[in-house]
């Protein structure tokens, strides 16, 4: 891989990237460069299209347009974690927060999931992947996170594959040492779901138990908002079975 002096921004661009290439930009992704990061013709930054790597961009500049050189590759493509986070919508900002959370924390795949309580029933999945976006580029992930339209949580559970192992946050959970409850779980793909405030009913509890390969956890004595649980639970699992190590 080359090795080239570039300033700090990313940027998303959804083409085939090469080295050499000249990627036109739409204009939002104009707008973003020239007036909110304020860069100018021969700057440099680094994009990526979640599957080519990152490169090196050079900007060229076409009369009033920004247009990307592609000078190298940087990195080379990761693959997607094998992560699924599967989580109750939020309204608004919250949810935004709560998205952009679970990118940074290593989730491959951001899966809104119906239940009983949840006080959102439509999601914005464009919004939703514009938050996914921005968190890749800011967090230096090459390999963007899958976005799944919502689902009846009960429609997941009759389509769960028995081999990715399911960690499910309950606040009525007992409580015990989460770290020691998820070191226990063998190896192999792994799910978090995070409930609604007001937390799940008692049949989606009896059918989430009911699973073969499910592991309940409480996070912690005190009840937790659908947001920080999010980030609380993400950063268990990274810390026993990350990807890190």
């Amino acid at each position: 891989m080359m090795r080239y002096d570039f300033c700090s921004a990313r940027l998303f661009v959804d083409a085939a990237m090469a080295e050499g290439t000249v990627l036109p930009l739409d204009k939002v992704q104009q707008n973003y460069l020239g007036n909110v990061l304020r860069l100018r013709g021969g700057e440099r930054l680094m994009v990526f299209n979640g599957r080519d790597g990152e490169f090196a961009a050079t900007i060229r500049t076409e009369g009033k347009r920004l247009a990307l050189e592609l000078l190298g590759q940087t990195r080379a493509q990761t693959p997607r974690p094998a992560l699924r986070w599967l989580f109750a919508p939020l309204k608004h900002a919250r949810l935004d927060y709560m998205v952009q959370k679970a990118v940074e924390m290593g989730a491959g795949s951001i899966e809104p999931v119906i239940t009983r309580r949840t006080q959102v029933a439509r999601v914005n999945l464009e919004r939703m992947r514009a938050n996914v976006v921005e968190a890749a580029e800011q967090c230096g992930v090459l390999a963007v996170p899958e976005v799944a339209a919502e689902a009846p949580l009960a429609r997941r559970l009759e389509d769960w594959d028995g081999a990715t192992r399911l960690v499910f946050c309950d606040e009525d959970a007992p409580l015990a040492d989460p770290v020691a409850t998820l070191s226990a779980v063998p190896p192999g793909p792994m799910a978090v779901l995070i409930g609604p405030e007001g937390g799940f009913d008692a049949e989606e509890r009896t059918a989430l138990l009911a699973l073969p390969a499910v592991t309940r956890i409480a996070l912690g004595p005190r009840i937790l908002r659908a947001d920080t649980a999010a980030v609380a639970a993400l950063a268990l699992v990274q810390a026993v079975r990350g990807d890190w190590r």
